[in-house]
């Protein structure tokens, strides 16, 4: 099967890879729903799920229960479409942007976190705007409305005072492409911006910026995830097999990320997942993996999600009738098969369970 993907991509150079050539909704027992893996190309935090692919963790993961996966690619910003329409029914994404989807009925369920602190906030420097605290009465440049970002941003400045919803609220948000939102600070059209890696990243570079949150140093977004796996629930209920698979194989390449950033950059390049004109690409996408947070957790994964829930309620942005002990046992649910986490010792190239 590592053949045939190689194939794939050697002749077609698309990502559109088939694990196995799997063709049907089935599994290779005739039961249950094939995984069917979303994945995106040119999208540097998706580091795991390609790293699953190029170093066979999918692979090692689903021969071992006896399944076919595929891997399906498509835009990472339409998961709503994609879960209900059964193209997808693995993937990864934001913990932010997918909260209030969930809470309106999204039927995914988280099954581990894999990175945390690439989401940051600037002002232009000699602005007045020097901290959180001078962004009353300010304007926001975010790249959706429903975007981690202004939900992050939301959770930290009502925690400091700030009313954040509403007519009366303390900011007000306006949105940019992503990749244009450092040109919009700079011009003077909104006094702050939340970004995202690797945009961040050039941004802090190329411009005259201060860096006023990012959630990477943050005392308490430090400790949460950014960004989980996720699987639908149905194929939970269907193939919890395959779930569990999904997951363990996420759970190792994002080790191996964590192991080894300069390495998982390189195997990007390589490999077409990510662009590059020259050696120095590579360079800065293994300095910006190395700069986030790739230890896997089952555990901290759940409590980011309960943090967030609780705090979105506050906000507003939640409904505060929902139960959220109740939406967390369903929305992380403890898979059989899969650990705490996996930690990766280059040294030996082997893996090691974490319970």
């Amino acid at each position: 099967m590592k053949r045939l993907i190689a194939g794939v991509l050697a002749l077609t150079m698309t990502v559109l890879l088939i694990g196995c050539g799997a063709k049907s909704e089935k599994n290779a027992e005739g039961d249950g729903l094939t995984v069917k893996i979303l994945n995106n190309k040119e999208s540097l935090c998706l580091a795991p799920v390609h790293i699953a692919i190029i170093n066979g963790y999918f692979d090692e993961e689903f021969e071992a229960i006896g399944q076919k996966y595929e891997v399906v690619t498509s835009n990472i910003d339409t998961i709503t479409e994609q879960i209900t329409s059964g193209e997808i029914n693995a993937g990864y994404g934001l913990t932010g942007t997918l909260m209030q989807p969930i809470s309106n009925g999204l039927a995914i369920s988280f099954v581990t976190g894999l990175h945390r602190g690439c989401t940051k906030f600037y002002s232009k420097n000699g602005s007045d705007v020097k901290s959180l605290e001078d962004l009353k009465g300010k304007t926001i440049g975010v790249a959706s409305l429903s975007d981690s970002a202004p939900i992050q941003l939301k959770r930290k400045l009502f925690s400091l005072g700030f009313k954040v919803n509403g007519s009366d609220a303390d900011i007000q948000f306006v949105t940019y492409a992503m990749t244009d939102l450092p040109t919009a600070l700079d011009n003077g059209a909104v006094d702050a911006i939340g970004i995202h890696d690797p945009v961040a990243y050039n941004a802090e570079k190329n411009y005259d910026f201060i860096k006023i949150l990012d959630i990477g140093e943050d005392e308490v977004f430090s400790q949460e995830y950014c960004c989980q796996a996720y699987v639908s629930q149905e194929l939970i209920a269907k193939n919890p097999k395959g779930a569990a698979a999904y997951a363990r194989a996420i759970q190792k390449a994002a080790a191996f990320v964590q192991a080894l950033p300069d390495e998982a950059a390189r195997l990007q390049v390589e490999n077409g997942y990510m662009p590059s004109e020259s050696d120095d690409d590579i360079v800065r996408y293994g300095e910006i993996l190395a700069s986030l947070n790739y230890e896997p957790s089952v555990k901290l994964g759940r409590e980011t999600f309960k943090a967030s829930f609780d705090d979105l309620q506050k906000t507003g942005d939640l409904d505060p009738s929902l139960n959220a002990d109740e939406f967390t046992k369903t929305v992380f649910p403890d898979l059989e098969g899969v650990p705490e986490s996996f930690t990766y010792d280059p040294a030996s190239k082997k893996f090691t369970e974490n319970s």
